[in-house]
Parts: C-alpha cells; structure tokens; sequence
C-alpha cells in the first residue's frame, strides 16, 4: 500500500511539470525556462520530502563546509544514478547548477530532459569525436562564467553498478578548468547506485539512504599535472568515505 501510495504522488507530482515543459520547450523558451525553475527548485525538494514520508527514505546532506564555500566554482563528484541531478539540485539549492551530460539525458526523460535542453547544460553527443566534445565543454565553461553559474562534472562518465568509485577521467575535467579558472569543490555522494533503474527504485526505496557530502576545495589548477594530481587524489577520498557511510545504518546521519 505504501509503494502505491508512493507512486500516486510522485506521478501527480511530476507528470504535471513534465507535460508542461514539453509543451512549453518548443513554443516558448521563457515559459520552459520557468517550468524548470520551478523543477529545480521546487520539485527537487519534494521529491526526497515525499520519498522519507512514505518509505522512510532519508536524505542526508553534509553542508558543514557551505559557508566557507568561495561564490563560483566546480563540482567533481562520483556517479551512481540519474537521481544524481535532483539530489545535487536539493543540495544546493540556492545555487544555479549546471550538469555535463551525455545527450541521451536531453531527450525523453521525464521531468529531465526540456529541463537540461532549455537551461542550456552541457550536453555532449555521445558519438562525439574527442576534439568536439571538448569544444562543447569549453563554451559551457565560458557560458557558465558569464552567468555566474556552478558547473557539475561526473569524471567517471558513466554511473557505477556497485556504487565504488571508477577511473575519473581527466579530458573533460582539464578542459573545464582552462575555460572557467574556477576553484575544483570534490563531493561525495552514495546511495544512488541501489537506485538506478525504476525497478530498483522501488525494490530499494524503503528505509534507504542517499547521502552527499563536500569533501575538499582545491586552488584552481594551473597545469595538467595539478589536474590530474587532483582527480587522483579524489577518486581516492570519495572512495574512503563512501566506505566508511556503508558502516552506518540507513538512519543515521
């Protein structure tokens, strides 16, 4: 009863929203651009409210560091789902993110999709050529620069199956960093990868955990090497905590 009750208002929750933006998304980039505030900072939110309320699914953000954090800068966390995005968004919600994405995200993902397209994320092909995704990347930097926005990079690519950390790859990364100059903020997150398809959702949601965490902030790296010392170093510290999480029982902070 609680699983159905669960999806009754999440459905009357989103299918809203998500009805709206694709009407809106090629009629009126104004309107869209609303619709997806309103996702953003609205929505994000209740989605976890409602998740803890009906199957005691507890959100758990570490924010000690926030007030110390500077105005702009870059987000490099792992990867576990595409709740990823609405976790992040109701983590910081008093920030305008911005996520690097592959273009499968861009289009039929319910209440995601018109989202990314209409607030101009950066979405890269996934049949780009090396040299072409790295121009996308770079005009998002320049973009979010200009708009004095927080860029969100998942350098592992692709969401793990098992929740441990994989090979954070430093292309992207080091191209991001040349086009904003911005200090590099290292999270942690875990909880997602028990959620990765809907099946799961459901199978998993009740009395989980979704927990995310600021780790360290880095100086903006000046060479590659900086780059990639920086990478190393927090594959392996987002590694360590998200072990030390799967200590704790679900509800416990």
């Amino acid at each position: 009863m609680a699983s159905l009750l669960t999806l009754i208002c999440l459905v009357a929750m989103v299918l809203p929203a998500t009805i709206g933006n694709i009407i809106a998304y090629p009629l009126s980039k104004k309107w869209s651009l609303k619709i997806s505030q309103y996702i953003q900072k609205v929505l994000a939110v209740r989605l976890f409210a409602i998740l803890r309320a009906y199957r005691y699914f507890h959100f758990w953000g570490y924010k000690e560091e926030v007030e110390k954090l500077p105005e702009q800068f870059i987000i490099i966390s792992n990867h576990q789902s595409l709740l990823d995005i609405p976790l992040y968004m109701n983590f910081m919600r008093d920030k305008e993110l911005r996520f690097v994405a592959k273009d499968t995200l861009g289009r039929h993902v319910p209440l995601v999709s018109e989202m990314l397209r209409s607030q101009e994320h950066c979405l890269i092909p996934r049949k780009a050529k090396p040299m072409e995704a790295m121009r996308y990347v770079e005009e998002f930097g320049h973009r979010v620069i200009e708009r004095n926005q927080i860029p969100v990079l998942f350098p592992e690519g692709s969401r793990t199956r098992n929740g441990n950390v994989g090979k954070f790859y430093s292309a992207g990364f080091r191209r991001l960093v040349e086009a904003t100059n911005l200090p590099v903020l290292v999270c942690a997150l875990d909880g997602g990868w028990s959620l990765r398809d809907l099946r799961k959702i459901f199978t998993n949601l009740k009395r989980g955990c979704y927990r995310v965490k600021i780790m360290k902030v880095y100086e903006p790296p000046k060479t590659k090497e900086e780059c990639n010392a920086i990478l190393e170093e927090s594959a392996q510290m987002i590694q360590n905590q998200v072990e030390e999480w799967r200590k704790l029982p679900s509800d416990v902070k």
